[in-house]
Formats: C-alpha cells, sequence, structure tokens
C-alpha cells in the first residue's frame, strides 16, 4: 500500500508538470508579432472557382471574435449563414450558400482574426477570387467627413456602400452590394468592382449593423447615379445625422387642467391656429410635448389648428379637437432660467426661458442694480417675446448709460415677478451678473469674406463651447464686418441657406435632397485648423473657402 500510494503521487507530480509545460511562460518579452498566414485556400486571386469553404493557416494558434460583423465581405452574402470555426492555428469558413456566377468576391478580414495570447491582428488580411474567368479592377474611391467638426481627431467606424440599381433596399435598410471602411482620416477605396451603375452611400456603423440606424447615426448619399465603367476617384460624402421615421402624434389626451399632444419627433416649426391665441389659449413646447392650456373652458372642447415641421421637412398639418378637463392635479411650478452673455459693451442682453407661459409681469421687481443702493428699473420696452405665439421666452435688452462707469452689473427678478397662465409665479429670485467691458481691449474689426456668389449666407462666429457668439445673415454680399470682439479663440463658419428659412436644414434622403452645405474658416498651419485667434485691438481680413461639393468632381473638358 506504500509503494501504491507513492507511485499514485509520482503519476500526480508527472501530470502537473506535463501540463505547466504547455501554459504560457510567466515573464519574458510580450508577444507582439502578428500571426503569419502560411496557406488560405482558395489561394488569393482565383479565377472560375465556387468555393463552399474558406480555409486560413496560421503560424501560432489564433481565434476569431464576432466574425460574422468582422469580416467584410464584397459582394454582399447572407452571413447569417456563414459558420466561423477556429481549430488551433486555422480558421474555417463555411459559407453554407450559393455564391454568384462571374463575380469577383473580397473578403476583408479586419480584426476578426487575432493570436490566442495578446491580440495581435494580421495586417491587412484579404482574400480575392473569382467564380467567373477575370476578376474585376475597377475602383471606387474619396474621402469622408462629417458635416460638423467631432470632439475625436480620427475617424473611426466609418463605412461607404454601393447597391446596385436593382436593389430595392439603401443605406437605411440593408448591407450594401459592395462595402469598405475608411481610414483614420476619411480617405476609402472600394476595389474590385464589376462595371456597372450604383448608389452610394457612407455612414457611421457605431452598432457594426453594416447599415445606418436613423434615429442614431450619421449618413450620407450621392444624389446621382454612379456609372462605373472606369476607376472613380475624389468622391466625398458629408455625414450628418436625418431622422426619415414617420413624424406622426403617438398620443393627444388630457393631462390635468392642460392637453398634451406627446410627438415622435422634435419639432422645429410649431404653428398654431385659434381665434383666443395668447388670450385664453396658450402652448408651451417641451422636447417632443407640446402642451396646450385653456384658462376658461372646463370640461370641454375647442378645434385647435395645429401645423409641426420636423428637422427634414415633414409636416404634421391638422386640427384637433383639445378637451380641457376640471381636475384636482395640483399645478405645475413656474421655474424660470436664464441664460445671456456675461459681459457686455452697451446693452446688457439676456432671455429668460419659462416651463409654462407668462400672463403677467410685476416690473415694480425687475431691475438692474449697479451699486449698493442704485437701480435701473426695467421697462416694458425692453422686453419682448422672441416668437409672438410662444410666451415661454422672453427676451432683454437694457441700454447702460455711458454716463454709469461702474464695471459690473446685476439683473434682479426677484420672487413673484412673474405670473403664468395657471396663476403661479415664481418662487425664487433670479439674479445674474455682468461686467462692462473695455473698448480698448476689443478687436476693432474682423472682415470675413467667403468665397461664392451663392446666396443667403449665415455666417456665425462661434466660442469654443460651440455657441454662437456673433451672427449676420447676408442676402446680397459675401462679405460681414464684425465690430468689437472679445479676445478670444474661435471657429467661424458659414451656412448657405439654399431653401431661405434663415437656418440650416439637414438632408433628405427621400427627397433626394443634401443638407445645406457649412464651410469652416480653416488654417492648415494651425495645431487646430479651425481655431481663429482674436486679440484686442486686432483687424482682421479672413476669407472663407467652399468645400469641396458632395459626390462625384465633374471633370472639365479640355479644349481642342
Amino acid at each position: 500500500m506504500k509503494y501504491l500510494k507513492h507511485l499514485v503521487i509520482y503519476i500526480i507530480f508527472l501530470t502537473i508538470s506535463s501540463c505547466a509545460k504547455q501554459g504560457t511562460p510567466m515573464g519574458g518579452p510580450r508577444d507582439e508579432d502578428p500571426p503569419k498566414l502560411l496557406t488560405i485556400t482558395p489561394a488569393n486571386e482565383t479565377v472560375n472557382i465556387k468555393p463552399d469553404i474558406i480555409e486560413l493557416e496560421f503560424d501560432e494558434y489564433v481565434k476569431a471574435e464576432t466574425p460574422n460583423k468582422q469580416i467584410i465581405i464584397t459582394p454582399r452574402i447572407n452571413k447569417d449563414e456563414m459558420e466561423v470555426i477556429t481549430n488551433k492555428n486555422r480558421v474555417i469558413i463555411n459559407l453554407n450558400q450559393e455564391l454568384e456566377d462571374s463575380t469577383t468576391y473580397v473578403f476583408n478580414f479586419q480584426k476578426s482574426i487575432k493570436d490566442i495570447t495578446e491580440n495581435n491582428v494580421p495586417e491587412n488580411l484579404k482574400l480575392v477570387f473569382s467564380t467567373g474567368p477575370t476578376i474585376d479592377s475597377l475602383t471606387f474611391s474619396g474621402n469622408v467627413s462629417f458635416i460638423f467638426p467631432q470632439k475625436q481627431k480620427n475617424i473611426t467606424d466609418v463605412l461607404i456602400g454601393l447597391y446596385t440599381l436593382e436593389d430595392t433596399t439603401n443605406v437605411l435598410t440593408a448591407a450594401p452590394y459592395y462595402i469598405g471602411q475608411t481610414d483614420s482620416i476619411g480617405n476609402f477605396t472600394l476595389t474590385n468592382i464589376k462595371e456597372g451603375k450604383y448608389k452610394a452611400y457612407a455612414w457611421h456603423d457605431q452598432n457594426n449593423s453594416l447599415k445606418a440606424e436613423e434615429k442614431l447615426e450619421s449618413y450620407s448619399f450621392i444624389t446621382d447615379t454612379i456609372n462605373i465603367t472606369k476607376n472613380i476617384e475624389e468622391a466625398k460624402f458629408y455625414l450628418t445625422k436625418s431622422d426619415l421615421s414617420d413624424f406622426k402624434i403617438n398620443r393627444a389626451a388630457a393631462t390635468g387642467k392642460s392637453y398634451d399632444l406627446v410627438l415622435s419627433k422634435y419639432p422645429i416649426e410649431i404653428n398654431i391656429e385659434h381665434q383666443e391665441l395668447n388670450k385664453n389659449l396658450f402652448y408651451r413646447q417641451s422636447e417632443k410635448t407640446i402642451r396646450l392650456y385653456h384658462t376658461t373652458l372646463i370640461n370641454d372642447s375647442t378645434a385647435v389648428k395645429i401645423s409641426f415641421t420636423d428637422s427634414v421637412g415633414f409636416k404634421i398639418d391638422t386640427t384637433i379637437y383639445a378637451k380641457f378637463e376640471n381636475s384636482d392635479r395640483k399645478n405645475e411650478k413656474l421655474e424660470p432660467t436664464i441664460k445671456s452673455k456675461r459681459n457686455f459693451l452697451k446693452n446688457i442682453e439676456a432671455s429668460i426661458q419659462f416651463n409654462k407661459p407668462i400672463q403677467k409681469i410685476n416690473y415694480y421687481s425687475l431691475f438692474i442694480k449697479y451699486d449698493s443702493a442704485s437701480y435701473l428699473y426695467v421697462k416694458p420696452e425692453m422686453l419682448s417675446f422672441k416668437d409672438s405665439s410662444d410666451r415661454t421666452l422672453i427676451n432683454i435688452r437694457i441700454n447702460i448709460p455711458d454716463s454709469l462707469k461702474q464695471e459690473t452689473y446685476t439683473l434682479y427678478a426677484m420672487d413673484s415677478t412673474f405670473m403664468d397662465i395657471e396663476g403661479e409665479y415664481n418662487e425664487k429670485k433670479i439674479e445674474n451678473a455682468f461686467r462692462k467691458l473695455d473698448i480698448e481691449t476689443l478687436a476693432e474689426e474682423i472682415k470675413v469674406t467667403v468665397n461664392t456668389d451663392l446666396f443667403p449666407i449665415i455666417i456665425q462666429i462661434m466660442d469654443k463651447k460651440e455657441e454662437i457668439i456673433e451672427e449676420q445673415y447676408l442676402t446680397n454680399t459675401n462679405i460681414a464686418i464684425f465690430k468689437n470682439l472679445e479676445a478670444a479663440t474661435y471657429n467661424i463658419r458659414a451656412i448657405l441657406d439654399i431653401n431661405e428659412n434663415r437656418r440650416w436644414d439637414t438632408s433628405n434622403m427621400l427627397e433626394n435632397r443634401q443638407a445645406e452645405p457649412i464651410y469652416y474658416l480653416e488654417n492648415s498651419e494651425n495645431p487646430e485648423p479651425r481655431d481663429t485667434i482674436i486679440r484686442g485691438g486686432w483687424s482682421l481680413d479672413l476669407t472663407i473657402q467652399p468645400n469641396q461639393a458632395i459626390g462625384i468632381p465633374k471633370k472639365e473638358e479640355k479644349k481642342p
């Protein structure tokens, strides 16, 4: 028994030693070399072949991570049917489907295959073969950028796709026929394309679905059909969000004493028509909800004509019958929020946003204090509603006489200054401090020229928080002159207001309408090319150059 016991211990020791030898050794240099491809079947650029299985063999053990998503295959196949198996140093792909005749296929493995120790990825791992006698060799190349600057400098997860004209899908509904990815600066090249006519798209594929999510992801499209009979170069895309989902009223019902319309999307234009608007009928917007109030109707309804427009131009235009019911529900408190420029030269400017429409203002408790015992009272002519039909946003503009030499001023709205249409008052006072600027510290003149003959143009100067500091709307000139700007670092941009509605509009793919162009002032010599530094006393003459237009550049014909 003693001999048997020693024998068992010896066998266990040998087993543990043998297993330890197979493990990854502790310490030593880190493996930084990617797996090396030894063989691939079928061989790269093989013709007249329809493989059922693709097999790759490497010089070390490998693993496959989310291969059905990571591997980009063009033309499109049904990757849900594809099965990927790893076995030590081999990757086996069972296609489980019939491939098209006379078609060149490209398998771009991206980061789907890694070694098992350090997750090193083989570089530029790609397989090209043809089911016909030739390898298609046409290319489609260009650049993708975001229409609005992104916080990240490098472009990631941006794809480009070509759809055949016969395909009834698009970038929002299914993966494309040909697909590729940009590099970190937005450049791309789709290779091995068959001659034909295509629709071209680009999109930011954050969720790796190989199509764009219209409510979440930015995308772009080229308006015209792309006829690829030769290599296409310098194609340009600008990515922006454009929600083409249905615009509708999801719910319309009484809420307490008011009446709510809950929309499917945020409305950027609101038009309400009623004979008692701003007399007894009022409204407020809170994100996607429009709330109607009526000061006299109880347990009765009234016809209200409404018209809403969303960001892509879709409209809701109808008449609703709003019913206002008696309710014991407690009224919502009135909550004002002040927004303003902290610094001023001659006029204090501010706006007060309310969560409910305002009906009455007590001017005796609304004033500017500029020393311990001196006041300027705000008068009715100093206030205005931004929109005559929307009584939830008040603009304030107060001229400070040159005779006042104080540097700091404070706007006060004491409690009970504002009363809403339900009879509620603001419970807390509002105060906001302002600083009067010394004109000697300001830039004298900033002249901005946009190198275009298209109008109207919106020119905006923005601070580093992307808040608009100054804006001009040009209808018959391409030059804007800004005076008395504070010393700071700004971004300056020009928007071509094609539809003349005084705001930027995104694209609408269903109407084949591109987003309105935006041009930024850039200096390639600066570390941050879009930053413009302005100092006190400066006069600058700046020129904004137009971007390359979206699509394929038209080549000028050479004169004989």
